[in-house]
């Protein structure tokens, strides 16, 4: 192959914004000579190649724009440590089904049994398989609502929010929400209500929400739109922050006593 032939080549690559084939086309050509292989196993080669490189790239980008605190995967979830959760409805979770019926998943449990290390993780399913997803805090949320209420912006602001096939928001119950974020949530709810998944995750029990938002009315209305298509998952167990300080040697064992030296002579 002649180089003017090879330049050619490399400027239509660049043009069909194929920008793989067009880093690693001399190399590969030099490989497939060698190698003698036929027309359609290099086309295959290169055209797997290319889709390869645009998927991991695309995945990049939701994942950047779905703003995760952190990236936690299923995999590296300690289901033997959290008995109490059925590792088939996790795994039935990462197929993304319940998003293309537009469910919810609520995650309950006490601080540190690996709620949000479940929502990332569920999260980062979803990018994989394509869905735009946007991960927020509760408090987060809540004043992201607060402040475009403020700026008459409140309508936009729950478009854009409407807008991801998945909403992650961590740490409903953390902090008490006041009448008017109680009534911003509920907003956005009924703007995703059977349109949008959302994984919720919080410490308090569903019998508890009434606290949570300050009115038991505007909590049992956000429990019926979250609830009538739902999947809900309570997490019973030890927290994994406190197993890594116990570990560490930072925490005594629960009933572990101090040893009086004078008394062990």
């Amino acid at each position: 192959m002649t180089i003017p032939q090879l330049d050619r080549l490399r400027t239509h690559c660049h043009r069909l914004r194929l920008y793989q084939l067009e880093s690693e086309l001399p190399t590969l050509l030099e490989q497939a000579a060698k190698r003698e292989q036929s027309y359609a196993d290099f086309l295959d080669e290169l055209f797997g190649r290319e889709v390869g490189a645009k998927t991991q790239k695309h995945l990049a980008m939701r994942v950047a724009m779905a703003r995760f605190p952190f990236q936690k995967t299923l995999e590296s979830f300690d289901f033997k440590f959290q008995p109490s959760i059925d590792p088939k409805i996790i795994r039935e979770l990462a197929t993304g089904r319940y998003i293309e019926s537009g469910d919810n998943v609520l995650l309950l449990g006490p601080p540190g049994v690996g709620k949000t290390h479940l929502a990332v993780a569920l999260g980062l399913k979803a990018c994989e398989q394509g869905v735009r997803t946007l991960f927020t805090t509760a408090a987060g949320l809540i004043a992201t609502l607060g402040k475009a209420l403020a700026e008459n912006r409140l309508d936009e602001r729950l478009k854009l929010l409407g807008q991801p096939q998945l909403l992650v928001i961590d740490e409903i119950g953390y902090i008490p929400i006041d009448r008017q974020g109680a009534n911003l949530f509920f907003q956005l709810v009924s703007r995703r209500y059977e349109r949008g998944a959302i994984i919720l995750t919080s410490n308090q029990s569903l019998g508890a929400w009434g606290e949570v938002f300050g009115d038991p009315v505007i909590a049992t209305a956000i429990l019926d739109r979250l609830l009538h298509h739902s999947i809900t998952v309570n997490i019973k167990g030890d927290s994994y922050r406190l197993r890594e300080k116990l570990k560490a040697g930072l925490l005594k064992p629960r009933g572990a006593e101090p040893v009086d030296s004078t008394q062990s002579r």
